[in-house]
């Protein structure tokens, strides 16, 4: 374990592992400190998709241009990190196709009609798995399996004290820990922040089959997963915590997907995650004190906005102002 890293990250989803990376990148030493085991960035479908979630969310055009500039970061950040980014536009099905069209143009975004089926340009989607695993063998990152149980404040830094009774102080503290409550040691206002987050239980199927792209409704979608196999789903649940499996849920996923691929689908497991949601929908990323900065709270876009709240962490340990002014955490802090 570092002795004294130059950054403390908690949580090993996608928004701390980019910016952990993106740290590293930028020559720092990053611990970061995870106990492991699924979470909600790795139950996820990873779809970088401006343009449905924008018309799907119902963004007006200010939020649209917001996250078309968020998942342009993806290229640069997937080739410089070694990911797999996988470009195969979208389909979106249902009816009235030339409405459908007209109301993605309506918010900048490109697509065209072949019959019933609109195809939108210019999305793409990881492999969460594999992209989190490949996140975290970055240079100047190191993991620590540990649970962290609190926080305090030590000289000009933080201090971490993990499960097994160890401490560990670095010179700043990010906190990317999803849903999980307030550490003991932090400031109020912070904590206040961390305890608002509202959780959304998700839940999608993965099951044999396949799809050449994302295939999206707006009861939901079929998306290609591992090979030979394809995520259906998911489900937006305001206010769960369990993780534990709707059946009749799972078989509405299967019915979806047959629909959407057109083809009977194999055997599946359901997968259940729970993300975080500020207030206004979007991440607090950025500091929030005296060496100590969130990633928190994407919503349903964690894997598309991760590169964008890393540049948002690394400019504000660098003490710039951040790339988007909607990210600053300092909004909800503000009389």
């Amino acid at each position: 374990m570092p002795s004294s890293p130059d950054v403390i990250v908690l949580g090993a989803g996608v928004l701390g592992l980019a910016a952990a990376a993106e740290l590293g990148a930028s020559g720092r030493a990053v611990a970061v400190v995870d106990p492991g085991g699924a979470n909600a960035s790795s139950v996820a479908a990873g779809m970088i998709a401006p343009a449905l979630e924008g018309v799907l969310e119902g963004c007006d055009p200010e939020r649209a241009a917001f996250l078309r500039r968020a998942a342009a970061l993806w290229p640069d950040f997937a080739e410089r990190f070694g990911l797999a980014l996988h470009r195969e536009d979208s389909d979106w099905l249902g009816p009235d196709p030339e409405k459908r069209l007209a109301r993605l143009k309506a918010l900048g975004f490109d697509g065209r009609t072949a019959g019933e089926v609109v195809r939108v340009l210019d999305e793409a989607r990881v492999e969460p798995v594999a992209a989190l695993a490949v996140l975290r063998k970055s240079n100047g990152l190191e993991l620590i399996e540990q649970q962290a149980v609190a926080t305090e404040r030590s000289g000009e830094g933080w201090s971490v004290h993990l499960g097994d009774g160890r401490q560990l102080t670095g010179r700043h503290l990010l906190l990317a820990t999803g849903i999980a409550p307030s550490l003991t040691g932090l400031p109020e206002s912070v904590a206040g922040l961390i305890d608002g987050i509202q959780p959304i239980r998700g839940q999608l199927l993965e099951a044999e089959g396949q799809v050449s792209r994302v295939q999206r409704a707006a009861e939901g979608y079929a998306a290609p997963g591992r090979p030979g196999r394809l995520l259906i789903g998911a489900t937006m649940e305001t206010g769960r915590r369990d993780l534990s499996e709707d059946v009749e849920t799972t078989w509405r996923h299967r019915q979806l997907g047959e629909a959407l691929v057109g083809a009977p689908i194999g055997e599946g497991v359901a997968r259940v995650g729970v993300r975080g949601a500020s207030p206004d929908g979007l991440p607090m990323a950025g500091p929030v004190g005296d060496r100590l900065h969130l990633a928190l709270a994407p919503r349903r876009n964690g894997w598309m906005l991760a590169p964008l709240v890393a540049r948002a962490v690394l400019a504000g340990i660098e003490g710039r102002p951040g790339p988007e002014p909607a990210l600053d955490p300092d909004r909800f802090l503000r009389p």
